[in-house]
């Protein structure tokens, strides 16, 4: 597409869009939201950028192939319900650092979030960028 309009409103939103993307990762693993619908806003942002300057841009700006997004997300949590059976826990069992904290902000519940995120994003952009290129 050949909007100056879009290209414009893209560069500005595409930034907020991924922002707001992390915050609702972060803020998921305690409260409402977390990696499949901070992955869906990621996704968007990334099909915004698409639709404006082309999937090329959006390839680019990933450096590395959705696939191993889907991949290392598959890994991380995985690995973090192993953290549970480590702790001599049932499988995916939460484990929070420092355990004796009140104020806790990480643990294996945010880890099994980035591992959603990130296996959602892999395969929301595979599909998005072939889609794109036929």
């Amino acid at each position: 597409m050949n909007s100056v309009i879009l290209k414009s409103a893209t560069r500005l939103v595409s930034g907020l869009i991924l922002m707001l993307s992390v915050y609702l990762l972060w803020r998921g693993h305690n409260a409402p939201g977390g990696g499949f619908i901070a992955a869906l806003v990621a996704a968007t942002g990334f099909a915004l950028v698409a639709l404006s300057e082309g999937p090329a841009a959006v390839q680019k700006g990933l450096r590395i192939q959705p696939q191993f997004l889907i991949a290392a997300g598959i890994l991380l949590a995985t690995g973090s319900g192993i953290a549970g059976i480590l702790g001599r826990q049932p499988f995916l069992t939460g484990i929070w650092w420092p355990a004796q904290a009140e104020k806790v902000l990480a643990g294996t519940p945010l880890f099994f979030d980035i591992g959603v995120f990130l296996v959602v994003l892999g395969a929301l952009l595979t599909v998005l960028l072939a889609l794109e290129e036929i």
